[in-house]
């Protein structure tokens, strides 16, 4: 399928260029995943390699503006 065409593939610097860009815009991992062709768990593990939070960014708590 099209989201595993990268699985087993080593990551490129243009991939975790790109998977930083999206963790920055608060893009959901299944998004990174789909976007980037590797499983959520592959995009858990390698953030967690490069020692990026998954958590969301500039988010104010409780919805207020």
């Amino acid at each position: 399928p099209y989201y595993t065409r990268n699985t087993g593939k080593p990551w490129k610097p243009q991939d975790i260029s790109q998977l930083k860009q999206m963790i920055h815009q608060n893009t959901p991992t299944r998004v990174a995943g789909l976007k980037l062709g590797r499983t959520e768990e592959a995009i858990r593990a390698e953030a967690s390699k490069l020692n990026l939070s998954l958590k969301p960014i500039n988010q104010s708590p409780y919805n207020r503006k």
